[in-house]
Order: C-alpha cells, then structure tokens, then sequence
C-alpha cells in the first residue's frame, strides 16, 4: 500500500489538500443544489422530509470538511476517505432511485417527464461524481488504476459495461411503465410500443451480459460474434429510438427512458464502428485475412485496446 501523504504529493497537491478535492468540491455544487431544489418542493408541497434530503445534508457535511486543514487530516487518504466514499455512491444510489421514480413525485411526473429539472439531472451528477471519487481513491491510495485494468482486461470492456446499465435502466423503465399505464391505459399502440421497448431491453441485457462475462472470464470473446452482436444491436437500438422516443412511444417525455434509450442506441453504434476499425486493422496487419470472408482468423484475432 503506498503511503497517502506521497500520493497526495506526487499529484501535484499541497500538503493535506486531498488530490480528489475538486471532484469533492463538485459533489458540494450537487449536493447543495439537490438539497435546495429538495427543500423547495418540501416546502411547496408540505411534504415530510425525504431520504434524498438527507443523503443531500450528509454529503455536503462531508465535503466541507476538506475545505479546512484541521478537519482534513481525517479524510484526505485515509480509510475513513474511503469508507465514506463508499457511504456516499450508496445514499447517492439511493437518492437517483427515489428522485427518478415517477410514484414519488420529486423530480420525475407521473407520464415520466421530467418536472424538477435541477433535482433530477443534479442527483444524476452526484451519483457519477461519486463514482469518479471512488477510481480516484483507488488509484491514488492503492495504486489500482480501475479504467486501466478495464481497458488492458479486453478491448471494448467499457463500452459493453455501459451498454449493459443502459439496457438495464431501460428494461427497468419500461416495465414500470407497462405496469402501471398499460393495465388501466386503453391506448393500444402505446402499450405495444412499450413492450417492444421491454423487448429491446430485454435482449440488450441479455446479448451485452453475454460479451461482457465472456471478455471477463476469458479476457476476450469471439470477435465474429462480438461484432454481428454489435451490429445486430445497433440496428434493433435504431429502431427502438424511433417507436420509443417518438411522440405515442413511452419514452417521448424526457427522463430516464428517453436519455437511455438513446445512449444504448450511441453505445451500439461505438460498438459497431470499433468492431469494423479493428477488422480493417487487422486487414492491414495480416494479409492472409481477405475481405470477402471475415470469419478467416478472426476468432484469435489481436485487436487494440480502444
């Protein structure tokens, strides 16, 4: 384990100033935010305090105390840093889940449009700055550089992880839709069109999980099948945008279904156009791999990190 103080130095920071202290000063911005945005529609709506109010009080308390080199001491590098961090990614999982429930009424309505727009995109914010915190710890504390190992572990590891989450988030989204409109909704192309976004998200979990625990298991996978898996992918993606997002699709209004929808569509695509890059490298590599047959060679094909 190397020794904190030297880390914190060798990243260029003064003495005692935690080499995560603008991410720590961002987390205070979103947390200072979500909690007045929290506050406010408390106070509007005379409702009782909410569990994201007080993950809200908590990590504001917490950053603050990296502002001043006497609380600092506690924290900057040390297991209670990183136990806190830990805390923090949970309570801020907590604080998305009830924000972006469309039941609860604090950032998203109950059609799915967003209604608090600096509740829901700042306690998105939160919940990924603590992410960052918790690579940054590791990799200055412990030496585990996370993206690293990520990336030197398979090619396209990231991406097909991010793929995964969002397939997640829109399985997820669309079968709370489906549960609650569609057993008291009598528009029929609405509910048809959620089901086919249940579909699309079904399968991209399934095809994004297979990739990812294969390129885990075995630090790759089958390069042919990883590439049709993308572009099959891309294409269902492609259609899922246009009968999801658009106006009688579940996720016209703007919220969790609208923004995943299209960032598993983007993901697909970046999948795809890494996929093509590494099968015309490896044209330009190895002439013995013709144009016309990709499945010469290709499942012990070398590809670069991306």
């Amino acid at each position: 384990m190397s020794d904190p103080s030297h880390t914190a130095g060798s990243e260029g920071m003064p003495e005692g100033r935690s080499p995560r202290f603008t991410q720590w000063i961002a987390l205070v911005v979103f947390s200072t935010v979500t909690l007045g945005s929290s506050v406010e529609l408390r106070n509007a709506s005379s409702m009782a305090t909410t569990s994201d109010q007080r993950w809200a009080i908590f990590c504001s308390g917490v950053a603050c105390m990296h502002l001043h080199p006497l609380t600092s001491i506690f924290v900057v590098g040390t297991i209670a840093e990183g136990i806190l961090i830990l805390i923090l990614s949970v309570f801020w999982s907590a604080t998305v889940a009830v924000v972006s429930d469309a039941g609860r009424g604090l950032a998203v309505s109950a059609d799915g449009a967003v209604s608090n727009g600096n509740l829901y995109y700042f306690s998105w914010a939160g919940f990924v700055c603590t992410i960052m915190l918790i690579v940054s710890f590791l990799r200055s504390v412990y030496g585990v550089d996370v993206p690293g190992e990520i990336k030197s572990r398979s090619a396209r590891l990231t991406l097909w992880s991010a793929r995964l989450a969002s397939a997640l988030i829109v399985m997820g989204s669309c079968a709370k839709i489906l549960g609650d409109e569609c057993d008291v909704s009598d528009d029929k192309m609405f509910c048809r069109r959620t089901k086919f976004g249940l579909s699309v998200g079904v399968i991209g979990v399934v095809f994004s999980l297979s990739v990812v625990g294969l390129k885990i298991a075995t630090s790759s996978a089958p390069f042919v099948a990883e590439g049709a898996a993308a572009i099959f992918l891309a294409v269902m993606d492609g259609f899922g945008v246009a009968y999801i997002t658009s106006a009688k699709g579940p996720g016209s209004p703007l919220g969790n279904l609208y923004y995943f929808t299209w960032i598993s569509f983007v993901g697909s695509l970046m999948l795809t156009a890494s996929c093509v890059q590494d099968y015309q490298a490896a044209q330009q590599n190895d002439p013995t791999v013709p144009s016309g047959n990709p499945n010469v060679h290709m499942d012990n094909l070398e590809v670069p990190d991306v």
